[in-house]
């Protein structure tokens, strides 16, 4: 018998590659336990949705893990990683531009109303220049999790441009200077750039400016108050004249277009400067990891997330897998920190069932405390039930169906 792991990270507890091992430790012992010595393997495939995690996703399927250093957030020096195969480079901008690289990330002192209107994605345009000068062409661009609200004006400076004031001084980092923007210098502009194909890993669809833009539905999530909501809003406007200006009008029309306000407006200066292509995070992810592909022969398929709720059914992870397992004609299951998604919406997704740790442990800080140990006992309860319906071995032949495998 042959399963293929695809989970996420289950937040704030475990990556997915851990996820994945952990699961397949606990689906060896349970079958094994029933059935010694019969045949049974595991292909881990870490997944993710294009944010947080799509880093651990690449490295799962072949990449190599780098590490340069870069600016951070609020324009300390940080180490970040990014990843390569051959030409092809899979940035995650959190790495470098994330909330969780703010100082004081943690401890209640950040984010605040300094770091929303401060923070930069500079140190995520420094690592696309990285994946650069080792030759890569194609770039992956996974947002998710940034600190900053600066337009992607950041990303810009980390790849050689200026950003002047009225007196030819270079604006600090951040989205609140912005407003005293002048003009901007791309005489320094990395020329690579002309030749390299970019893809913005992104489920988000908001433009960048205005009630339903970056600084209004994702600046209070990282500290900015409602005067400095409208004090990035402003700037923004600002920001993005200033930039028609300079390479014209297709940077105006850039601003409205669906995922311009992804990730504080890198996902507007992705698509008006590095004519980048958005695509569904989950799409993205599933296509290097090559997963349709490495599902051939498979007998059933594992996914799952910290949380399986409404959101999920909205194109998150699971349901990725889902449809991939579905288009291969292989049953799929789900397992989950918690679920609160009802009996109806669980006929609808797919699954064939649907297992929680709360069914293990029902203090959901406790599940998040213990999701590995939690998580290797679910998955020998998985194998149990997958070896009790599992057929006889005949002549080293397996003769169960799929049909036969449902748990």
């Amino acid at each position: 018998m042959r399963v293929v792991i695809a989970p996420d990270k289950f937040k704030g507890s475990l990556s997915a590659p851990e996820v994945a091992s952990r699961l397949s430790a606990g689906l060896l012992a349970g079958y094994a336990a029933s059935r010694p010595g019969e045949g049974f393997e595991t292909t881990l495939i870490p997944v993710a949705d294009g944010g947080e995690g799509t880093l651990d996703a690449a490295v799962g399927s072949g990449f190599t893990r780098r590490s340069t250093t870069v600016t951070g957030s609020t324009g300390q020096p940080i180490t970040a990683e990014f990843a390569v195969r051959g030409t092809e480079a899979v940035i995650e901008m959190a790495a470098a531009s994330g909330l969780a690289v703010l100082p004081g990330f943690g401890d209640g002192s950040a984010p605040n109303s300094e770091t929303a209107k401060s923070s930069t994605s500079q140190g995520t345009g420094e690592l696309i220049r990285a994946a650069l000068d080792l030759g890569c062409r194609h770039i992956i661009l996974g947002v998710g999790g940034s600190a900053n609200t600066d337009g992607g004006a950041g990303v810009l400076q980390g790849l050689g441009a200026a950003l002047l004031d009225a007196d030819g001084n270079e604006l600090p980092g951040g989205g609140a200077a912005l407003a005293r923007l002048d003009r901007i210098d791309f005489s320094n502009f990395d020329v690579r750039l002309e030749v390299t194909e970019f893809v913005l890993a992104s489920d988000v669809d908001n433009p960048l400016l205005g009630r339903t833009g970056a600084a209004a539905i994702f600046g209070p999530q990282k500290g900015a108050t409602p005067d400095d909501v409208a004090t990035l809003d402003a700037a923004l406007t600002h920001f993005v004249q200033v930039l028609a200006s300079e390479i014209g009008r297709e940077a105006q029309d850039a601003a409205q277009a669906p995922g311009a306000g992804a990730a504080g407006g890198v996902g507007y200066i992705a698509i008006a400067a590095l004519g980048a292509a958005r695509r569904p995070g989950i799409d993205v992810v599933l296509e290097f990891t090559e997963l349709e592909q490495r599902l051939a022969g498979a007998d059933l398929v594992i996914t799952g997330e910290g949380s399986l709720d409404e959101q999920s059914l909205l194109g998150k992870t699971p349901m990725g897998v889902a449809r991939a397992a579905a288009r291969s004609g292989i049953p799929v299951i789900a397992v989950c920190g918690r679920s609160t998604l009802s009996p109806e919406q669980l006929s609808e997704s797919g699954f064939e069932s649907v297992h929680a740790l709360t069914e293990l442990e029902s203090n959901v800080e406790k599940c998040i405390a213990e999701a590995g140990p939690l998580l290797e006992e679910l998955g020998q309860h998985i194998g149990v039930r997958l070896s009790e319906k599992a057929a006889p071995i005949h002549d080293a032949a397996r003769t169960e169906t799929k049909e036969q495998l449902h748990v």
